[in-house]
């Protein structure tokens, strides 16, 4: 019998450990390298190129062999990232290891939040899926804040050392998965050798159709990654942008996390606006946003910060009422598939902006 308590505190604990390291501040780290913003930018664009190949197909393996394993799946992949990273010496290997940890994020994208919302529907409380969301962005900002905070002291023991720690919680959170229990859509069954082939041809059919016929779908995804992905470049090139305009490296850190912060703000806020329309959250987060960028470009330490922590609260207020949203218009059979389709839309307006972004934010 499924204990609905245990399953989502293990999916809880898993993300803590999948989110918390020292090399949150990744392009800090590269900046500090020696690595030019452009090249950095490369380097996202190649993240998303993998994302864009990888994403979907992930969905389907999870629908098909199951979420639990994907998720298993998806922490090798990032230890194997590690491990390329530390022996890294050049922009291609730094690129090898991006698309690891791109690998990585595709197969636990949509494997997670299908395997939580199914969980909960088999125990007849989905209606709590969107705190659940919600609680899952905290950690998620939470344990990049404090992974950001470590910047400076990931700067000084060095990308070998930091890199080498995730493999210890890598190690920790393959066990803890394993102790999940997988939720099935009751037509798939068991996995033979002849019917896998079949299984994966009749999801992305079913997934089609399905999208084919709910159109809206789309939309709710693209509103969503476009302001995702606004927000992402912006604190992603904050990483590399304060230590430019003065900010030490103690102090870097605390920036970063102030700017998480504006996460779990918003994460929570969204909550309260239940009878909020989704078309005036999604007016008023672009907006939030569009301002958190030209704060960033006003090149005072002091509004880039701030812009930094509204952009962070309107993406991640948006994300739970979309992913919420979605979740209840996905067919269990097709829900990993789908979530997936959502990230390979966030994918393509990344693989667009990453490389303007280096640009942009470079000499404009």
């Amino acid at each position: 019998m499924l204990k609905i308590e245990k399953q989502l505190s293990k999916l809880y604990a898993s993300s803590v450990l999948g989110n918390l390291s020292l090399t949150g501040a990744w392009v800090a780290i590269l900046a500090a390298r020696g690595y030019s913003l452009v090249e950095i930018g490369i380097a996202e664009t190649v993240f998303h190129i993998v994302s864009l190949m990888f994403e979907i197909p992930s969905g389907v393996m999870a629908d098909v062999f199951g979420r639990k394993k994907m998720l298993v799946v998806s922490t090798v992949m990032g230890m194997v990232s590690d491990i390329v990273m530390i022996l890294s010496g050049s922009l291609f290997t730094v690129c090898l290891s991006i698309a690891f940890r791109a690998l990585c994020y595709n197969f636990s994208s949509g494997s997670g939040d299908a395997l939580a919302y199914d969980s909960l529907k088999h125990v007849g409380q989905e209606s709590a899926f969107e705190r659940y969301e919600s609680n899952q962005f905290v950690i998620y900002r939470l344990c990049s804040g404090i992974s950001t905070l470590c910047a400076g002291f990931a700067l000084t023991i060095g990308h070998r050392l930091a890199y080498g720690t995730s493999l210890i919680t890598g190690t920790i959170q393959i066990i803890i998965l394993l102790s999940l229990h997988e939720i099935r859509a009751e037509h798939r069954g068991v996995n033979t050798a002849d019917r896998v082939t079949g299984q994966i041809i009749a999801c992305v059919k079913e997934t089609l159709v399905f999208l084919k016929n709910m159109r809206s779908c789309m939309g709710y995804m693209l509103c969503n990654s476009l302001v995702g992905a606004l927000d992402v470049l912006l604190l992603f090139f904050l990483q590399a942008k304060l230590p430019e305009c003065g900010i030490s490296n103690a102090a870097l850190g605390f920036a970063l996390l102030f700017m998480e912060m504006g996460g779990i703000a918003g994460s929570k806020l969204i909550l309260k606006a239940k009878r909020i329309r989704y078309r005036w959250i999604f007016a008023f987060t672009t907006a939030l946003v569009l301002a958190g960028i030209g704060m960033e470009h006003s090149g005072v330490c002091w509004l880039m910060v701030p812009g930094g922590f509204v952009a962070a609260a309107a993406d991640d207020a948006l994300q739970v009422r979309t992913n919420a949203v979605l979740q209840d218009m996905f067919p269990s059979e097709q829900r990993a598939t789908l979530t997936s389709v959502e990230s390979f839309c966030f994918s393509v307006i990344m693989i667009a902006l990453s490389p303007l972004a280096g640009f942009f934010f470079t000499y404009w």
